[in-house]
This record gives structure tokens, sequence and C-alpha cells, in this order.
């Protein structure tokens, strides 16, 4: 009986950091998420709009996307997606995604790079829960304007369900995404939540709580724009 229970007992601590591992990484992208908001938003005249803020219905992070290019440049990185609940109620839990692409480029050299993503409105949100969604083409998407107000944004600036935004070497703008791939990641949300669960559920159903890794992001959000948006309409 001992001898069963010992064996019992290694397994647990054997197989424990494989789990550890797991949450780590989504805690870490979720924290990262959280303070990459903080600091753009800190920067005086240098963030997102507040009016912008105020009509988004949700919000994706990329912390630190690397970016590689050597004739013709490749970027990858994993962010985390949270929208208001209903689209106009508080916001809710976070759900995990990938982007990603290729672009033709002259420069050499790597440079790791944030980037925000503001989802205007419910079609927009609709669009990135497909299997894949291919920015400027599924959906429309433009560079955002920068600043207290969005007064001096363009027109398609404002008729874009999606405002994209990176920040290099402290250096915070609107920046088009157009080509990037966006898919959601199923397995990190499994990995986050512990088990499976849609995307849809988890954006537009609130099937899930805010878990505790995402703590820091979730008070960010409702500090910058604690209501807003418009309403889904289910599907």
């Amino acid at each position: 009986m001992r001898y069963g229970v010992a064996i019992g007992l290694t397994f647990i601590l054997l197989g424990a950091p494989r789990i550890g591992r797991a949450d780590d990484k989504q805690t870490e992208r979720l924290e990262s998420s959280a303070e990459v908001l903080t600091e753009i938003m800190g920067a005086p005249d240098q963030g997102i709009p507040h009016d912008l803020m105020d009509k988004a219905v949700c919000i994706g992070i990329i912390p630190s996307e690397k970016k590689l290019a050597f004739g013709i440049g490749a970027t990858y990185g994993r962010g985390a997606m949270v929208c208001r609940q209903n689209g106009n109620g508080p916001w809710g839990a976070p759900s995990m995604f990938t982007v990603g692409g290729a672009n033709v480029g002259f420069q050499i050299g790597g440079q790791e790079t944030d980037f925000v993503l503001v989802v205007m409105n419910a079609r927009g949100a609709e669009k990135l829960l497909h299997d894949s969604t291919k920015l400027g083409a599924d959906a429309s998407a433009a560079a955002g304007p920068v600043g207290r107000s969005a007064e001096g944004a363009t027109d398609l600036q404002m008729r874009a369900e999606i405002l994209t935004y990176s920040r290099a070497r402290g250096v915070f703008a609107g920046i088009s995404l157009d080509g990037q791939m966006f898919k959601q990641d199923g397995d990190s949300n499994e990995k986050l939540y512990g088990r499976k669960i849609a995307p849809e559920d988890i954006l537009f159903k609130g099937a899930v709580g805010v878990p505790g890794p995402a703590g820091a992001l979730d008070s960010e959000l409702t500090k910058i724009s604690p209501r807003g948006g418009e309403p889904f309409h289910p599907r």
C-alpha cells in the first residue's frame, strides 16, 4: 500500500512542473498584456484616444511580438483579447489568440514589438472568431490615430472594424497590419481554463469568469474605459 502511494506521489510530483510551465506561459502573456496597456495609456498625448476606447467592444494585445526580416519579413506573436460582456457591459474574460504573416521588406535584424488591436464594432469581433481571419481582407483594418482624442482621425480610420497600433523601442504609433493572419488559440485557452471552451463562449456568452492571471488586465481596462461599446447581436 505504501509502495503504491509512493508511486502515486512520485507521478504527481513529476507531472506538476509540466502543468506549472503551461500555466506560467498564459499568466506571463496576460500580465505582460496588462503592462503594455498601462504603459501605452499612461504616456501623455501618445496613447490610444479615450473616445475610441469608449467605443471599442474588444481589445487585443500582443506583447513583444518578434519580427524577423531578411529580405522577406516574418512576424509571429501570441496575444489575449478581451471583450465587453454583451458588447456594452463590463469587461469579460480573455481569449488567447495568435497572429502571424509575411511581408516584403529589406531590413535585416530582429525587433521586439508590442501590438494593440482595438475592435470597434460587433462585426469586427465576430470576424475574429473565424478559424483564421486575414486583417485588411476578411476584416477591415486601419492604422489607428494617436493622442488624447480621435478628432484628427480620417474617414478610413473611423470606418474600420479594427484599429491597429504598434510600440517598438518606446515609440507608439498606428500601424497597418494588413495581411496578418489572426487565429484563436484554443490550446492556450484550454490550459488557462482547464477545459476546452469555444472563444465565442468566452468572449460573447460570458461562460467563464475572469481568471486570476487576468486580474491586472481587467482592472486596467476597467480603469481606462468602464463603460461603452455596442450590443452584440445573438448569432
